[in-house]
């Protein structure tokens, strides 16, 4: 008798199992040493099964990517919810993308701390697409804070807007790099507990430096 045809959420757990997993051997052991063979070993089944559900790894991967910065991006926008303050939003935003950067740290990484391929390197190819798509999901997240960014200064140029955001981002990704890879261990006997100051610090410089802008 032949077995009945999965239906669509079973396909789409499969596939979430399959990506969530493969997050897991990529941070473990590098996307250069990462492939289908290994990812089977982890989960037990035959590299063929995989195949099923991604062609390749390129496309596996570019569905981590996408997912994770959807995940990241969704968290962001409910964090402004009931929200009117622009620098509430900031701060509330902030403390979204460390906590995500805490708590999905292997995501983060793959997003956001290692050299691996972005969207040029699979433009001309047949993932492209796919790419783009990730690459759009990505580009929502800095737009979101560009326009809390300027709503919090009024009249702020596109060109400064984005000199904010890129500042905001690059002090908290040094935080959140630092303490993934313990290297905060050995500067601070607890860093987890000034996470709320390294926000609080970063929103009261951006005001300050707001009434420098003319």
């Amino acid at each position: 008798m032949p077995r009945p045809a999965r239906s669509l959420e079973e396909i789409e757990a499969e596939k979430e199992k399959i990506m969530k997993k493969a997050v897991e051997v990529i941070n473990a052991e590098g996307f250069e040493n990462f492939n289908m063979r290994k990812l089977g070993k982890h989960l037990g089944i035959a590299a063929k099964t995989i195949y099923n559900y991604y062609k390749n790894k390129d496309e596996l991967y570019l569905t981590i990517l996408a997912y994770g910065f959807k995940e990241l991006f969704d968290q962001c926008q409910k964090a402004l919810n009931n929200l009117s303050n622009p620098f509430d939003k900031l701060e509330a935003m902030g403390r979204v993308y460390i906590d995500f950067g805490l708590t999905q740290s292997n995501y983060y990484n793959l997003m956001f701390t290692w050299n691996v391929p972005k969207y040029n390197d699979f433009a001309n190819t047949p993932f492209e697409n796919l790419a783009r798509i990730e690459l759009n999901t990505s580009l929502a997240i800095f737009k979101l804070f560009i326009d809390v960014i300027r709503e919090a200064r009024a009249g702020l140029s596109e060109e400064d807007a984005q000199f904010f955001v890129i500042y905001f981002w690059s002090l908290v990704h040094g935080y959140l790099a630092g303490y993934n890879n313990t290297l905060l261990n050995y500067m601070h006997n607890d860093p987890i507990s000034i996470k709320e100051r390294i926000i609080e610090t970063i929103i009261r410089h951006i005001k300050s430096e707001f009434n420098n802008i003319h």
